[in-house]
């Protein structure tokens, strides 16, 4: 009797013993993230054991957040990381690539598809077209802002275009280019998540490459062990089909 009693106890004991080591593990990420992050949330706690908390928001203030030493697990910037890197606030060497995003021009769902397969085709539809939206001028400009400035820049029609951008924060491109306010608008694939909304083409890679999404293990992580594991996972096989159902490539 005491034997199975001693056996009951060691077998209640093992069986515990994963759900006290497991961590709520913070994350912060451009919004290019949130969809993914989304899909990826219940199966980074079946596959580890740890619940993810995600917090999103435009990527330049994100990245501001992780260099001025916010307490996050895992942080999650779009490349260059080197400013990441020097601040001190990640892991030197954990740098992970999980996913790249391509810049795309959306429309209004059902509207005509413009052809801006090449950068030609690109600037002309561009110049036709009465306004677009785009975030950057209300608060830090978010990866696709930033990148599309520098589009216009190499079209030689920024100028030429400022009339007729409508600068808004955040998602709220979304909102403009749905109320009929502008005729596209410029966000990464992952995040024309509105059903009102369709990608008309991605921009030209010859313009811009997909943006690099890097994570990282923050130096203020509260277990360090359990946010290797969660980025371990989020760069993993098994959370491929999350990045391709948000218009996401693999990176690996």
């Amino acid at each position: 009797m005491n034997n199975s009693l001693l056996l009951a106890a060691a077998l209640i004991v093992v069986g515990s013993a994963p759900a006290s080591l497991a961590q709520d593990v913070t994350l912060i990420a451009p919004t290019a993230m949130r969809c993914a992050l989304t899909h990826l949330a219940p199966d980074v706690e079946t596959k580890t054991g740890h619940a993810l908390k995600p917090t999103t928001g435009v990527g330049g203030a994100m990245r501001q957040r992780v260099i001025h030493g916010d307490a996050f697990d895992v942080s999650v910037v779009q490349a260059p990381i080197e400013d990441v890197v020097a601040s001190g606030n990640v892991v030197a060497g954990s740098q992970t690539t999980l996913a790249t995003v391509s810049v795309a021009l959306l429309m209004r769902k059902g509207s005509p598809k413009p052809d801006i397969s090449t950068p030609e085709t690109l600037k002309q539809t561009l110049l036709a077209a009465k306004s677009i939206t785009y975030g950057g001028a209300a608060g830090p400009a978010g990866g696709a802002a930033a990148a599309f400035d520098d589009v216009l820049k190499k079209l030689g029609i920024y100028d030429e275009m400022q009339g007729k951008v409508k600068h808004v924060p955040g998602s709220a491109p979304l909102k403009v280019l749905t109320d009929g306010v502008a005729d596209y608008a410029v966000l990464f694939t992952s995040e024309a998540d509105d059903p009102g909304v369709e990608v008309a083409g991605t921009i030209p890679e010859s313009l811009t490459p997909p943006a690099r999404m890097v994570g990282f293990v923050s130096t203020h992580a509260s277990s360090a062990e359990a946010a290797q594991a969660v980025l371990k996972f989020l760069a993993s096989a098994d959370a491929a089909p999350a990045y391709q159902a948000c218009e996401m490539q693999v990176a690996h």
